[in-house]
This record gives C-alpha cells, structure tokens and sequence, in this order.
C-alpha cells in the first residue's frame, strides 16, 4: 500500500505542477474569460463548436464573443484541475480507509482536500467576478499551496523517517523564514500578474519611468469595477506594483543566499548539502529569467516559464524544510 500511496501522489505533485503551469498560460494568453461562466463554458461541457450549439451559446450570453482558443485554453486548464482535484480526494478516501494497517499522513491529505474544494471556489468566483484581482491572486497562492503540500505527502511517504544527523537542525526555524520570505515574493508576483502591471515597468534594473513610483499608489485598490480583465489600475499604481516586486525579489534572494551560506557551512552530509545547492540553483536561474523577461519585452513563453521556476523554487524550498523537520537530528 505505501508503494502504491507514494506513487499516486508523485504522480498527484506532476499533475499539480501541469495545473499550476496552465493556469499561469491561461491568465498569460488573457484566457480567464474564455469562458463567461462556470464550470462548463457557454452552458456546455466543453467548447461550442457545432454551427448549433453556436447559436445556443450565443442566445444564452449575447455580451460575450465566442474565442474558440481561450476557450479551449480556459477548459484544458479546468479539466486538468479537475482531475487533480479527484486524485487529492482518492488520496484522502485512502488514507483514511487504511489508517490502522498503514502510517499514512491523514491530516495532511485531509487539509489539501479541504483545499482543494477551496480552490474551486476560487476558480469559480475568479469568472463569476470577472477577473476580480484579490479572487485571481488568492486562486493563483492556492495552486501553489497545493503543489507544496503534495510535495510535502510524497516527501512524507517516499522518504525514510529514519533520524539524518547534521549540525542544521537547529536551523529549522531560519529556513521556515525565509520560506515566507519567498511566499510573500510569489504573492506579489501573483499580484502583478492579476493587475497586467508587468509591462508598466520596463528597464533594468529599475523602472524607465520611476519619477511615477509613489507608495500612496499602491493603496489605490481595484475595487467596485463590472470586469477587470486587462486591469483598472492607473499606470503609476501597476509600475509601483511591479517595483515592489523587484525590490522583494531582491531581499528574497538575499535572504535565500545567506540562508544557503549559513546551512551549507553547517551541514555535513552530502544529502543536505545537495538540497541546499539545488536551492540556490533555482532562484539562480529565476534571477536570469527575470531579467530576461523585461529585457525581451515580455515574452509570454519565458514568462511561463518564470512562473514554473517560482513553482519549483518553492517546492525545493518545502523539500528543504521537510529535511530538516523530519530527517534532522543531532550530529554525531
């Protein structure tokens, strides 16, 4: 059973890594509203595309123009979810149904369906309000959440709990730390996306137009609009937004490379060693793709890829604290 278990839920952390990546080309390719309603599209369960159900779809939503593409784009996206959101529900019947025979994490497969239900909501309100950016951003921090926490079940059943003695683990806290330094970064990342703010801030490394930054700015909310797809925010609030971004993705790679120094200096088992290396080869990569996003102009393929590598920063970051959590006792 524990084989089994770890493989469905490698198999779960591949599929949510999928989920996350389509979701960002979704809200990338401007596809969020390729589909005016929830969970089908234009009142079917996939596409309109016969000459008929055309004019169905368009007699039932006469605001809205029938784009096959983001259509598609939105609906591949919620099939994919879907599936995930089945495969988290089949991990926690099972848990549950074989707690006494086998030490399975139920509360930690429990809480991500929770989740996972959660998420749906937020899917659907992220349509039904139209792009709202507070409902686009708290949907984004929840695909990433779940990708955490499956990678954390499949770091619980796949990895042996038996004790990994090194002189970090009493870094636990430091690490921990800096993961919600890192949290707060793709928040913000998040933020920028849902309001279009990134291509307000060209140049490098700050903004061409940074006369127009004003922390005032920021408090200016989108708030009280029938549709936001596009954004409403003024250009000085999105460039704000997007320099703040910058300016965090700054303390958060500093955190992580004094984070990385100090553990590495401390660890003496090749297990951690490679963790921490793998760590602050991510966020490496991250920086150059950043700054190659802004100096290409945004392209949206690089861009997607920016927003796996957040992903994978992520995971690796949860993979560090699970090692130090679980596996860490005192050196010898």
């Amino acid at each position: 059973m524990q084989y089994n278990y770890r493989k469905i839920a490698l198999f779960g952390c591949l599929l949510a890594a999928v989920v996350v990546t389509l979701g960002a080309y979704t809200r990338l390719s401007n596809s969020g509203l390729g589909c005016p309603d929830w969970p089908g599209c234009y009142g079917f369960m996939s596409v309109p595309t016969l000459a008929e159900d055309v004019l169905v779809a368009q007699s039932q939503f006469p605001e809205s123009e029938i784009e096959h593409e983001k259509a598609w784009i939105e609906m591949i996206h919620r099939y994919f979810a879907a599936i995930l959101g089945l495969l988290v529900l089949f991990l926690c019947v099972i848990a549950i149904r074989y707690k006494r025979e086998s030490p399975l994490p139920t509360k930690l497969v429990c809480l991500l369906t929770l989740l996972i239900l959660f998420q749906g909501a937020l899917g659907m309100w992220t349509v039904t309000m139209n792009l709202q950016p507070f409902i686009v951003m708290g949907h984004l921090l929840g695909g990433f959440s779940i990708l955490s926490l499956l990678s954390l079940l499949y770091f619980r059943v796949a990895t042996s709990l038996s004790p990994l003695a090194d002189k970090v683990s009493h870094r636990f806290k430091m690490v921990l730390f800096v993961l919600g330094i890192l949290v707060i970064q793709i928040a913000l990342g998040g933020w920028v996306a849902a309001n279009y703010a990134a291509p307000h801030c060209t140049g490098l490394p700050a903004c061409n137009n940074m006369e127009l930054f004003s922390i005032n700015s920021l408090f200016h909310l989108p708030i009280g609009q029938e549709n936001y797809e596009y954004g409403v925010l003024p250009f000085e609030t999105r460039l704000s937004i997007h320099f703040v971004h910058r300016f965090w993705a700054l303390v958060t790679s500093i955190a992580i490379f004094v984070m990385a120094i100090k553990l590495y200096a401390l660890a003496t088992s090749t297990t951690f060693k490679y963790a921490i290396l793998w760590v602050v080869a991510l966020l490496i990569i991250q920086l150059s793709v950043g700054a190659a996003i802004v100096y290409l102009q945004f392209p949206l393929l690089l861009t997607l890829f920016h927003n796996f590598m957040a992903a994978m920063l992520l995971t690796s970051m949860v993979r560090l604290c699970f090692l130090i959590k679980y596996r860490c006792g005192e050196a010898v």
